[in-house]
């Protein structure tokens, strides 16, 4: 991984990266906290989760090559470092895949994160589909 990376700076509402844009590299927060949100087919934004420091985020795009899944924005003043860029991922790939490690974890912990999710959602289907009793 590079060792003099890119530091950008964000005020509270800025934009750091949005949804449907090229993904070109990934981040890490140094400092700050930022939202993430996803937008739904009615056009509104639905909150996904919170970034707090050393969070890595924009990863996806360096496994898949597909654009940004997800908007993210400064909820504060933010320090974000530009971690890897597609071109370094794929060295890394290459010649050092075990400092991959943590990119991997990020992507299991949300993985997890999604699964849970899912399944309160279908719990929750279930139990609004159950028909009450004096409907019989």
């Amino acid at each position: 991984m590079p060792n003099q990376a890119e530091i950008l700076k964000f005020k509270r509402g800025e934009t750091i990266i949005h949804e449907g844009e090229q993904s070109g590299c990934a981040y890490i927060l140094e400092s700050g906290m930022a939202e993430v949100c996803k937008s739904l087919p009615n056009g509104d934004q639905q909150f996904v989760g919170t970034l707090v420091q050393n969070d890595i985020f924009g990863e996806l795009g360096l496994i898949d090559g597909l654009p940004r899944s997800a908007t993210v924005k400064a909820t504060d003043s933010c320090k974000i470092r530009k971690l890897l860029s597609q071109e370094t991922f794929g060295s890394v790939v290459r010649n050092n895949p075990q400092a991959l490690m943590p990119i991997l974890k990020v992507l299991v912990n949300r993985l997890r994160h999604t699964l849970r999710l899912l399944d309160k959602l279908e719990k929750k289907q279930l139990t609004s589909k159950t028909v009450p009793a004096g409907s019989l």
